[in-house]
């Protein structure tokens, strides 16, 4: 297997911005289990390069850094006064009817890194959601979150009731083949989820940059959500 190189992850740069498109699997920062990340990964090209904001390491998508410090803070103080607008793909399990439906729950980590809704203590937390396409047991969703709590996406459809496939911390199954196919015939080896990861993808992002342009960068789904998507379409249409 070919060793990942950051720079073929890249899908916008300029003199002061870069964006990749986060493969699935991978830290944004140093984690617990210490493996290697991609902030690592990019300096090893960029020395003074800074991440702008995390994704979670099974999310793939759109990531965002700074390569120098005046970069970094113009665009960290517009996360912080939510002028970056950021939309996730996700497919749940069900089926939906919304239409910028409005989540205000207020979030609060628990332990071991779990985030549940806490309406007395927990910090104010908005994502709207709208329906893209059903299928006839699940639901691919337009996520757009307004501030940027952890696992926000993930807190918040499981409060609708919605879990993301493959979320297995907040309910979520996997799909497998044999569940939407009718005449499935297993092969000799077990059988594998259609995608073995959370399906979330930060699917664009749009900031101002440092000349006051507004920029858009747009990540295309990686082969695993668009497989799911295609067996879905050729599975369980509706």
């Amino acid at each position: 297997m070919k060793k990942l190189d950051f720079r073929d992850l890249i899908i916008y740069e300029d003199i002061n911005y870069l964006a990749i498109n986060k493969p699935p699997g991978i830290s944004t920062l140093e984690d617990r289990a210490n493996e290697n990340h991609l902030l690592s990964m990019a300096r090893i090209h960029f020395q003074d390069i800074q991440v702008c904001h995390r994704i979670d390491k099974d999310t793939s998508g759109v990531l965002i850094f700074a390569k120098n410090p005046d970069s970094y803070k113009h665009l960290s103080m517009q996360f912080q006064n939510r002028e970056v607008n950021k939309t996730y793909h996700a497919i749940v399990q069900g089926q939906t009817n919304f239409n910028r439906h409005e989540v205000n729950m207020p979030l609060n980590v628990k332990t071991q890194g779990k985030v549940k809704w806490d309406q007395k203590s927990g910090k104010e937390s908005i994502t709207y959601f709208s329906t893209i396409q059903n299928f006839k047991s699940n639901s691919l969703l337009e996520c757009i979150p307004i501030t940027g709590r952890r696992h926000q996406i993930r807190v918040h459809l499981d409060y609708l009731n919605y879990s993301i496939v493959g979320d297995s911390m907040y309910g979520g199954d996997f799909i497998y083949l044999s569940q939407i196919k009718r005449k499935y015939k297993p092969g000799l080896q077990e059988e594998r989820p259609i995608i073995n990861r959370m399906a979330l993808h930060a699917k664009v992002v749009t900031f101002k940059s440092s000349d006051n342009t507004i920029k858009t960068i747009e990540a295309d789904y990686p082969k695993d959500f668009n497989i799911l998507i295609k067996q879905l379409n050729k599975f369980s249409k509706i």
